[in-house]
């Protein structure tokens, strides 16, 4: 089964997926593997350097000067999406492949519903915790800003929403420790499903 897990930015979502890979789930991290894409090497640099030039150098991307060259410019955003997302979905398809015999894999990707990646999954779970805990812990990320948080959250489905259009909602807010039952208790709850 596939799992497909999301969540606005600040829900707790790479907490939740880490949740997923301490309880033995194979988890793909489409962040992590734009990260791995655009490091140092990274197969993507050449690409986005020709398309934005200047935003990287031998230590892989300059984010900053990369979200200068697209920030508020859909065009920009568009051409970068262009080379990033055939890139993931080539690695996706990999790890699939890698894991087809396990009986639950999730598919890590913030915008699962903004992008369609919805209908490569079987089940969906979006970690939601309450928005004033979501704008302090988003606010308290180095560089961030009042501006920038409310520029990603318009690029982003509304978090009600999200919940809406969700098999399974996973809540962040509270401790650790129920969030670890909640996900001990989601993986339960579809092992016995596919037992049917």
């Amino acid at each position: 089964m596939r799992l497909g897990l999301t969540g606005s930015i600040g829900m707790g979502k790479s907490t939740v997926a880490a949740m997923f890979r301490e309880a033995g789930v194979p988890v793909f991290d489409a962040d992590a593997e734009v990260h791995r894409l655009q490091g140092p090497g990274g197969a993507l640099l050449p690409e986005i350097e020709a398309a934005f030039p200047g935003t990287t150098g031998p230590a892989g991307l300059n984010r900053a000067a990369l979200r200068q060259a697209v920030f508020g410019d859909d065009g920009a955003l568009a051409r970068l999406e262009g080379i990033v997302h055939p890139a993931v979905a080539a690695a996706r398809e990999a790890f699939l492949a890698a894991h087809a015999d396990a009986p639950l894999v999730v598919l890590d990707v913030p915008l699962l519903f903004e992008k369609a990646g919805w209908r490569g999954v079987d089940r969906i779970a979006v970690v939601s915790a309450p928005p004033e805990v979501q704008r302090a812990r988003v606010l308290a990320r180095p560089g961030m800003t009042e501006a920038a948080f409310a520029a990603i959250l318009s690029r982003q489905m509304p978090d009600a929403e999200k919940r809406a259009r969700a098999d399974h909602v996973i809540p962040t807010g509270d401790s650790l420790d129920e969030t670890r039952a909640a996900v001990r208790d989601l993986i339960a709850c579809l092992a016995s499903s596919q037992g049917r």
